[in-house]
């Protein structure tokens, strides 16, 4: 038995694809969906569970900062870290990223040079 099924003769074939839809608008709302989905798996923190003198903002910049050498020593014991837990949440985390990429291991790696021959 075919497998495939052709149009009745004289049938005009749609342009939008399957589903009635044009591929470009398809494509376009996968692309705006998929961000939406994988929001739904973010983790939400109540205020209640922050503890007053959870670390913060400043606390997260010295930890980004320190991050390559506590790395290392993680690696070695049990009583190190690289990342506070409990902290209080999106300004720790920001002050991590921001202790990372500009005062700590980000900040040595962004000059570049040109060599120019003769």
């Amino acid at each position: 038995m075919n497998a495939f099924v052709s149009p009745p003769e004289g049938a005009v074939r749609s342009r939008n694809g399957v589903g009635g839809l044009p591929r470009r608008f398809r494509a376009r709302f996968a692309a705006a969906a998929l961000p939406l989905l994988l929001t739904a798996c973010a983790a939400t923190e109540t205020p209640e569970s922050v503890q007053p003198n959870a670390p913060g903002f400043l606390l997260g910049v010295w930890h980004g900062f320190i991050f390559p050498v506590a790395w290392i020593f993680s690696l070695f014991s049990d009583n190190v870290a690289i990342y506070a837990v409990p902290n209080n949440g999106g300004w720790y985390d920001f002050g991590y990223l921001i202790g990372i990429m500009v005062f700590g291991v980000g900040a040595k790696g962004g000059h570049s040079f040109a060599v120019h021959k003769r």
